[in-house]
């Protein structure tokens, strides 16, 4: 463990009792070495949330179609909130039937013109037929215009952390100034699923009838019978075709998110492929209990030099199946902890990388009460740190 002291965030190293824990389980010899077409990739796991494999996945993008994906995180939020029915109906209005409808020759769940359309109905149009039409009625008829729209959907993001993530409109139509990163997408697709079920459901649908014009789900994966049941693809002339999917096997679920790729065909293969990989080369594997001391965390001014952390619930971090290797595991908390300190106090997180690249991070917490030390206690670790903090 580091001896640096100070009140700067630092990492540790964790004990050698516990790293040789972490040492035992079976690592891969090129777990990372997966190669994909797609500018722009991401593989992650839903339960543990490992990062299985990234490609320029903080390099922003323009979304295409994939920007639904937001407009619909606004939307299912209104009605788990009360604030929006499933049978409320919108108007479409001439700015969503000339933008998104049968006449823009985009997208379209060819909406007529002045009628009214119940919000479930949106959401399949939107979903399954992707439709731009779909989004722009949603958009003006819960904010009044389609720009407040979109401000709420920045707003959404910021709160979902989606840092380098900018939406400019309700369908990710070129002609607005409008970035998304994978792993953004990816967050954006883990919120989804975990915070709707019921909603995101819909995603599943192979097919959706409106205005008695039938058409199939835009996702090529849903029909491939390996287990997906969402999200949405999107294609522009700057962003080329680009898919967030998700799919589940033996109870396991993935998600996935590809870009930049240069035909249909090549975006259906590589987000297959992706998945194919994710799910054969890797297995979960618990590294600490749920409330198992795995490290403990310098404390300043209090009646122990020290305090036992413990993880926010087990860790399990999925890892592939091969050869041993080593998992380096770190705390990192901005410290030292200042006393008082309280059994269950969030103090860092603990982190795990491998040399292929897998990384997880998860909370960790004060195993135990620590009170505030004598005076003469507490000047002795002002001094120290007066002396020795800078290091």
């Amino acid at each position: 463990m580091l001896t640096v002291l100070g009140l700067g965030v630092r990492a540790i190293c964790l004990s050698a009792l516990a790293l040789a824990t972490v040492v035992a389980v079976t690592l891969p010899a090129n777990a990372q070495l997966y190669q994909t077409k797609a500018k722009q990739a991401f593989l992650v796991d839903y339960d543990t949330g490992t990062v299985l494999f990234e490609k320029n996945a903080d390099e922003p993008f323009p979304p295409a179609s994939m920007a639904k994906l937001m407009t619909l995180a606004v939307v299912f939020r209104a009605i788990d909130e009360g604030r929006l029915s499933r049978d409320d109906e919108f108007v479409v209005s001439e700015n969503a039937w000339r933008t998104g409808g049968a006449v823009s020759r985009t997208a379209t769940m060819f909406a007529e013109l002045g009628s009214s359309i119940r919000v479930v109905d949106l959401i399949r149009g939107a979903i399954v037929q992707s439709g731009n039409d779909s989004c722009i009625i949603m958009a003006e008829g819960m904010a009044g215009t389609e720009p407040a729209f979109v401000a709420i959907m920045n707003d959404e993001a910021e709160a979902l952390g989606l840092s380098n993530s900018r939406f400019g409109n309700s369908t990710g139509l070129a002609g607005t100034d409008q970035r998304v990163t994978a792993r953004d997408l990816a967050t954006l697709a883990d919120h989804l699923i975990r915070s709707y079920p019921d909603l995101y459901a819909i995603f599943s649908e192979p097919d959706f009838t409106w205005n008695n014009i039938f058409q199939k789900n835009r996702n090529p994966l849903v029909p491939m019978n390996i287990g997906a049941d969402g999200l949405k693809t999107g294609f522009t002339e700057e962003s080329g075709y680009g898919l967030t999917g998700s799919a589940v096997r033996d109870g396991q679920r993935l998600i996935v998110v590809v870009a930049g790729l240069e035909s249909e065909k090549a975006r259906a293969q590589e987000a297959r492929k992706l998945l194919d990989w994710g799910f054969r080369a890797f297995e979960p594997v618990e590294l600490f209990g749920g409330g198992e001391v795995i490290a403990d965390a310098k404390v300043f001014g209090g009646t122990q030099r020290s305090v036992n952390v413990v993880s926010d619930g087990p860790v399990e971090l999925l890892l592939p199946v091969g050869l041993l290797d080593v998992v380096k595991a770190e705390i990192v908390y901005d410290g030292p902890v200042v006393a008082p300190v309280t059994a269950g106090q969030r103090v860092g997180v603990v982190s795990f990388t491998t040399i292929e690249g897998l990384s997880k991070a998860q909370p960790v917490l004060a195993a135990e009460d620590v009170g505030v030390g004598s005076l003469p206690q507490r000047a002795v670790d002002g001094l120290e740190e007066l002396l020795f903090g800078w290091w």
